[in-house]
């Protein structure tokens, strides 16, 4: 009786601590809203130039949610549908073709097969002049898209320049689904793929679909895609982790400040494919519902993941409705994958000095066991459990890109080869390789290596310190090399060139769909996939946690970063 007293009183204190905690944070807050918004007040009637009230508004909302993470971010009415597609929803209202601005100018960069652009002929590299009367030329992105896209059944009419000549086109919107799921199929060796570029609404379906589709050619093996997939609903990623896992089984736990944001989130259904063995595929910018499906697996042995280490967000977002059909996304909870770990890469509630927040370091990871025992860590991502080295490219290339010379000569190739026999196979001849390479000489391809920003560098450096005449000499016998360095680079780094140049000009005869088949042949993380098929033993060796391959063990700092 006398431990029962005692236990209530501790409990009547623990709830009036608490009591009074919530009171003092409701204080806080009202008193902060206040100063706020007398703050917002007097500026906009005392400050000495006119104020856009909406705007200031949101520059400080916007530097507020800033501070906390960069997933935790205000929408306004006028961003709603934006937000929509990009976040929910894979349909639209428009005519199935990709923009590009180039010097000023607007030309379509890709047609949807099947959509209406498709259907009136449309081809990349046109210029659009006027979209519905309106000049397109000094437009910004987002305007653009608002004069193309519209409600189904309305008209758009494109003026456009090809060749010189004038081009009208009445052009009627139909709703444009862009698929979660870009491409399945087999990939030979009775291997089938599954490329899953986002997690929007019915992703789970259409992977299903995908998958049903496969099982029909009795695979020995797929391979689920998520590279460069940032992710999207958690209850998507979920459901398609049951497509490989048995019923009641526990695939990620979300825990959050507030009570109600902890669930746990388990397989409902039977499962479509169990037996068959399994590689999912990730890279740097496999993200947040990638990595949940790429751990999951991982944790419960279910699946070999291949490639580069994942991007390492470990955090969920909730939208809340505002007043006005505005709305604000909210980082309400951190997600655990069965093991129990989390994957989050940069902590954000403890920045540095500049306000940076930084990688969580090494010695505060942890770690767990898969359903077999092997060993995982927490924090900086998902590792691959056979890595395979990420192709980068040279600066010549990404300069190539960003002057858009492949966009310009694929135009050029497709009108003067009307015909391409087959995708999956095309390269491209050294006679026309050639003749592109040729057709740079005029052109700019100036940028700045990485060791020559170093030597500019050095040279500053040396100027304050009144070393500069002692290694004058030194630094510019440097740069000439470097210059002499560059002019060969264009050999050095034909390969990836050609491979690029290829995808290119494939895209111009059979869209998304060919220049995927189009990569196959290039593709070192396929490849690797398709050798563990190969390789029975290999593929237990790894899920048993031994075995003569090349494994990401307990990771080491790393000093590269995409954040």
């Amino acid at each position: 009786m006398k431990n029962l007293k005692y236990a209530l009183l501790a409990a009547g204190f623990s709830i009036a601590i608490l009591s009074f905690s919530f009171k003092e944070d409701l204080f806080l807050v009202s008193k902060n809203l206040d100063i706020f918004a007398s703050l917002y007040k007097e500026i906009n009637i005392n400050y000495v130039d006119d104020t856009n009230a909406p705007q200031l508004m949101k520059t400080g909302i916007d530097a507020m949610l800033e501070s906390l993470d960069p997933y935790t971010e205000y929408v306004p009415e006028s961003e709603i549908e934006d937000y929509k597609l990009k976040y929910i929803s894979t349909q639209y209202g428009g005519i199935g073709a990709s923009t590009i601005i180039i010097d000023g100018k607007l030309f379509i960069n890709e047609v949807s097969e099947g959509y209406p652009a498709y259907k009136d002929e449309v081809k990349a590299g046109d210029q659009v002049v006027k979209i519905n009367g309106i000049e397109v030329k000094g437009k910004e992105r987002s305007q653009i898209s608002q004069l193309l896209r519209g409600p189904k059944g309305t008209p758009v009419d494109l003026v456009m320049m090809r060749e010189g000549k004038e081009l009208t086109k009445k052009i009627i919107r139909e709703e444009i689904k862009q698929p979660n799921v870009s491409y399945s199929g087999m990939v030979g060796d009775g291997i089938g793929y599954i490329k899953l570029d986002k997690f929007l609404e019915n992703s789970g379906q259409e992977v299903k679909d995908a998958l049903l589709n496969i099982n029909k050619e009795n695979p020995k093996g797929i391979i689920l895609d998520l590279r460069n997939n940032g992710g999207g609903i958690l209850q998507e990623a979920v459901k398609i982790v049951n497509l490989f896992v048995n019923k009641d089984q526990l695939i990620v736990t979300q825990k959050g400040k507030n009570i109600e944001k902890t669930i746990a989130y388990k397989t409902q259904l039977p499962p479509v494919s169990i037996n068959v063995p399994l590689v999912v595929l990730v890279n740097v910018n496999s993200a947040s519902a990638s990595e949940i499906v790429a751990g999951s697996l991982q944790d419960l042995d279910r699946a070999i993941v291949v490639g580069q280490r994942s991007y390492g967000k470990g955090l969920v977002q909730q939208t809340f409705n505002l007043p006005y059909n505005s709305m604000v996304k909210v980082t309400v909870a951190k997600y655990y994958t069965p093991s129990g770990r989390c994957i989050q890469k940069l902590d954000y509630a403890h920045r540095n000095a500049d306000g940076i927040a930084e990688q969580f370091a090494d010695s505060t990871m942890a770690m767990f066991q898969t359903k077999a025992g092997r060993n995982v860590y927490s924090g900086n991502g998902v590792y691959p459990d056979v890595a395979v080295d990420a192709d980068r490219l040279s600066p010549v290339t990404i300069s190539m890109i960003n002057k858009n010379l492949f966009f310009n000569y694929a135009n050029q190739y497709r009108k003067s080869n009307p015909k391409l026999e087959s995708a999956k196979a095309f390269q491209i001849s050294d006679a026309d390789y050639a003749a592109f390479i040729n057709g740079l000489a005029d052109k700019d391809l100036t940028y700045q290596s990485k060791t020559e920003r170093l030597l500019s560098d050095l040279r500053i450096e040396a100027e304050k310190e009144n070393k500069s005449a002692e290694v004058k000499a030194d630094l510019e016998n440097l740069k000439y090399k470097l210059t002499i360095s560059k002019k060969t680079y264009v050999a050095t780094h034909k390969s990836e060139i050609k491979r690029i140049l290829e995808t290119q000009i494939v895209s111009r005869y059979y869209h998304e769909k060919g220049r995927i088949e189009q990569s196959f042949q290039y593709d070192k993380e396929l490849i690797a996939a398709k050798a563990l098929f190969g390789n029975q033993p290999q593929m237990l060796a790894i899920l048993k946690g031994d075995g003569n391959y090349k494994v990401i063990g307990k990771p080491m700092k790393e000093t590269a970063s995409v954040d």
